[in-house]
């Protein structure tokens, strides 16, 4: 009797232990909350005292501020302030630009402007252009961070300029020709014999800022270090959205299929954008155990705007998965609901199973017993004497 009691404990203690588990496992899996999709504007001229106006549009997925906001942004040297250029993710914008300014000053000094739109704030820790895209405030460095981002999106080769001294940063640009717009004699610097004109981002002034050239006169003699920027993201899961028209809205659907299961099995995730496009891409994002949001795969929509991805789910844990499409010239991206994918592993169904085995074996040893000891118990009859 004393053996099934010590069973049973020892088997209620494991199913306990197991529940609680679980439990804590899932309150540090939840999602912390996301923000909603972007959208802004930024006035741009054909040049500098121009007539001719424009309004720049961008949007910004969810998903995309998800994904950068939760990469790493530790810096642990100066040339860690490379990582946070970001070209892939602004192509759209540097596309636009291109449509108004074939020439490259005047491309440089219209990224510019839309940085010079933005408010001034000290930041720290340092941001990813597209959090401050969204944020609307930054300072120097996040500024240089979006422009150098933008001219490199372009093709054009750019640094970042780092004065330690005045706590200050800029950018530096390769133009075909000597800057013609500078008010004053052109700044430079020379890194490897090429020219890098001074790209000052600062101001909050977009139509008589700074331009691609110029330079406060408290960096013109300044000690800088120029930071190349080999080391810069090159691509990204998704762009930003950016048209002189306004952007109409899309919408993306994704269902998943199970979404319970054992580690090492497959889950089919499939959708459907509308407007429905051919051959545009759909990135799905996944967060499992807490851990980032990541790129578990691009896919590639049909003729009715549909995709599919089968995806063997190796790790345990609680997952988050949703599509995001980034939008073209005439929609905004858009993303679609988060779903959740719980994934068993194989370690804990063999503890469940183990915890079963226990639980019937107490059964049966306790029945047992229980028999044998009625049996004990019983009246016995009297014996015959021979």
């Amino acid at each position: 009797m004393l053996l099934v009691l010590q069973i049973g404990m020892k088997t209620r203690l494991a199913v306990v232990l197991i529940v609680v588990l679980v439990l804590v496992q899932a309150s540090e899996w939840l999602p912390r909350g996301f923000a909603a999709n972007y959208s802004g504007s930024f006035e741009l001229l054909d040049h500098f005292g121009g007539s001719t106006e424009y309004r720049l549009n961008v949007a910004i997925s969810q998903s995309l501020q998800d994904y950068y906001a939760e990469k790493s942004h530790t810096m642990n040297t100066n040339r860690d302030f490379a990582k946070f250029v970001t070209p892939y993710a602004v192509v759209p914008i540097a596309n636009c630009l291109g449509d108004v300014y074939h020439d490259d000053e005047d491309f440089v000094n219209g990224a510019l402007s839309i940085v010079h739109q933005i408010s001034y704030e000290v930041t720290v820790p340092s941001k990813f252009p597209v959090e401050t895209l969204v944020d609307g405030k930054g300072d120097c460095d996040l500024f240089s961070y979006i422009a150098a981002s933008i001219i490199k999106a372009k093709g054009l080769n750019a640094v970042l300029l780092y004065y330690e001294g005045e706590s200050h940063m800029n950018v530096g640009v390769s133009l075909s020709h000597p800057s013609e717009d500078a008010r004053e004699n052109a700044i430079y610097v020379t890194n490897d014999n090429v020219r890098y004109y001074v790209a000052e981002c600062t101001g909050g002034n977009w139509q008589t800022g700074w331009r691609v050239g110029e330079c406060p006169d408290t960096l013109e003699h300044a000690s800088v270090e120029i930071i190349t920027l080999e080391d810069c993201e090159q691509t990204a899961p998704g762009q930003v959205s950016a048209s002189y028209h306004s952007l109409a809205s899309s919408t993306v659907a994704m269902a998943v299929s199970p979404s319970s299961l054992v580690q090492g099995g497959m889950i089919t995730l499939a959708g459907q954008l509308t407007p429905a496009q051919q051959d545009e891409t759909v990135t799905i994002y996944i967060k499992t155990n807490g851990m980032a949001w990541t790129e578990l795969a691009s896919v590639t929509t049909d003729s009715e705007g549909r995709f599919s991805f089968a995806w063997v789910a190796d790790t345990a844990g609680i997952g988050y998965v949703r599509a995001s499409w980034s939008g073209d010239n005439d929609h905004a991206g858009a993303d679609s609901p988060t779903q959740t994918v719980t994934v068993l592993s194989t370690f804990f169904i063999a503890l469940i199973g183990i915890t079963v085995v226990l639980v019937a074996v107490g059964i049966v040893v306790y029945v047992a017993s229980r028999r044998t000891r009625q049996e004990i118990l019983a009246p016995q009859p009297p014996e015959i004497p021979t």
